[in-house]
């Protein structure tokens, strides 16, 4: 009898043994299974975080606006980002800026691209950004610049295209209803010949808005009334000059690029006038480059050479229209030039001071220069 209770003990014994090796093996399962999971997700965690370190879209040249609000944390701006499409991840946007210690990123409006790396993104933040939205509407067109240029800022700052606008400039129905509004200020520019683009000069610069019904059409036609508003005081003296509007808003936009004080204007107009009354060439760099379609930093011989009706190196009197879209004061420093008994015919600017230096003779001129290269050598 006890023999047999011995032989039950012993194989209670064994099946407990059995079960703890059973459970032990299967703790020996879970414990393994669990760090395979921990490898498997640290190996994905980690080419996650090193995929959303990357451009969300390398070849993406899509210009998305960002708005960072005031006071907004790293954690909060990389959840715009992400949202906006910008990048991959708000969460390693916000790891990444704070390990490489980026901060005191400013509030604004941002132009960011899916193509930018989150260094690229981060450095952006911390210059900042516009106060206002780039497609704000508001086209702000500053003296001297040009059609083409004008045509960037409507492209970037309204819904409008540039292709489009350009086009509209020498649209000869457009044009007709225009010089039929203002035919004192368009009457020779829209009969002039060879020129680049018809209202070229006609577009005032001002600070102008463009409604969510406002149209192209309307946002020209408010340039050129300013343009006419500002001129019609003149009228008659230009009439009494025996000029055209034309040809007095073509030597405008010269003295516009060539002076920057109100003193130079009039006396660089003066010297323009001269040269005209001479039969002499104007032989201005800005009407170069004009014909160029170019904006460089220095005018080379070669670039003398161009072909084009606006090359005044090449051609006398004023060309065949205005070079830019002058300011007002430019048009009254014509209209009233200085100096003209002096007889100067050539002038020069210090580049580094910006005053001017004026001669009569081409011999004196060329000491000037001489001296002046010298000195700023």
């Amino acid at each position: 009898m006890n023999n047999k209770n011995e032989d039950n003990i012993d194989l209670q014994e064994n099946k407990n043994n059995d079960n703890k090796l059973f459970a032990n093996r299967i703790v020996r399962g879970v414990l393994l299974l669990i760090v395979v999971l921990l490898v498997v997700i640290g190996i994905i965690g980690h080419h996650y975080f090193e995929s959303a370190k990357q451009p969300l879209n390398p070849e993406s040249n899509k210009v998305i606006e960002v708005k960072v609000p005031i006071g907004s944390t790293t954690k909060q701006i990389g959840s715009i980002l992400e949202n906006k499409n910008v990048i991959k991840s708000g969460f390693v946007f916000d790891y990444y800026v704070k390990a490489k210690k980026y901060g005191q990123f400013k509030a604004g409006y941002y132009e960011l691209k899916p193509s930018m790396t989150l260094k690229q993104i981060a450095l952006k933040l911390q210059k900042g950004g516009a106060s206002e939205p780039q497609n704000s509407g508001k086209v702000l067109i500053r003296e001297g610049v040009t059609a083409d240029q004008i045509g960037d800022v409507i492209q970037k700052k309204t819904r409008f295209k540039k292709k489009t606008f350009l086009a509209l400039l020498n649209n000869k129905n457009f044009l007709n209803e225009l010089k039929e509004k203002y035919p004192d200020l368009l009457g020779s520019a829209v009969d002039a010949k060879d020129v680049r683009y018809k209202l070229e000069g006609y577009l005032y610069p001002a600070t102008y808005t463009v409604g969510k019904k406002s149209t192209l059409k309307q946002l020209v036609t408010s340039m050129v009334m300013k343009t006419d508003q500002m001129l019609r005081p003149y009228y008659s003296q230009i009439s009494e000059k025996g000029w055209t509007v034309q040809k007095v808003i073509t030597l405008a936009s010269l003295v516009e690029r060539e002076g920057v004080t109100d003193s130079d204007r009039k006396k660089i107009a003066g010297v323009f006038e001269n040269r005209l009354d001479k039969n002499m060439k104007i032989q201005s760099d800005i009407s170069v480059l004009y014909a160029l379609g170019k904006h460089k930093k220095s005018v080379t011989y070669k670039d003398l050479k161009v072909d084009s009706p606006y090359n005044l190196y090449k051609n006398t009197g004023v060309g065949p229209g205005p070079f830019n879209n002058p300011s007002i004061d430019s048009i009254k420093a014509v209209l009233n030039p200085t100096d003209r008994d002096k007889d100067y015919l050539y002038f020069i600017a210090n580049i580094k001071t910006g005053k001017v230096y004026y001669s009569q003779t081409y011999a004196e001129h060329q000491k000037l220069t001489a001296k002046l290269e010298k000195d700023n050598n």
